[in-house]
């Protein structure tokens, strides 16, 4: 009867999840949309780089967000982050400090997932959508990233 219940709650939770990334992407769509209309129809729109820049990554970081919420891995979480921190250093116009904060917390990301993230996780979310194993092709997208991971740049 427990494991009926954890079920249950899992699978109310998988829905929400979804739910969620699908009001979530609506609101971006419709955000776009406007934007879009703002675009054309607003006199010296584009006189301000600032305001472009902010509206347009945050919808970038909205749609990394859902591709989260849809695929939650470990490679997809750190995108999101470097994402937004990447996003926060365009559009914040800080201290030069903050900005080397921002730069190494980046720097520690692509650390984390080189590092802390096995090469099978990264290969498996590579070759998602792909209907063949990597094996059965060859000189795949997959296999070419396997060989450049194995390769160490100082």
């Amino acid at each position: 009867m427990h494991k009926r219940i954890a079920k249950l709650f899992n699978v109310a939770v998988h829905i929400l999840e979804y739910l969620i990334a699908f009001l979530t992407l609506a609101v971006l769509v419709g955000l776009i949309g406007y934007e879009i209309y703002k675009m054309f129809s607003t006199d010296g729109y584009f006189s301000s780089a600032d305001t472009y820049l902010h509206n347009i990554l945050t919808i970038v970081v909205g749609l990394e967000f859902v591709r989260m919420l849809i695929n939650l891995t470990p490679a997809n979480t750190l995108e999101v982050l470097i994402v937004a921190i990447a996003r926060q250093v365009i559009v914040d116009h800080s201290s030069p400090l903050s900005n080397i904060a921002c730069v190494i917390c980046i720097g520690g990301l692509f650390a984390i997932r080189k590092f802390l993230i096995s090469k099978k996780d990264l290969v498996r979310e590579l070759s998602e959508g792909d209907h063949e194993t990597p094996c059965e092709k060859e000189n795949s997208p997959v296999q070419e990233a396997e060989k450049d991971t194995d390769k160490v740049f100082f």
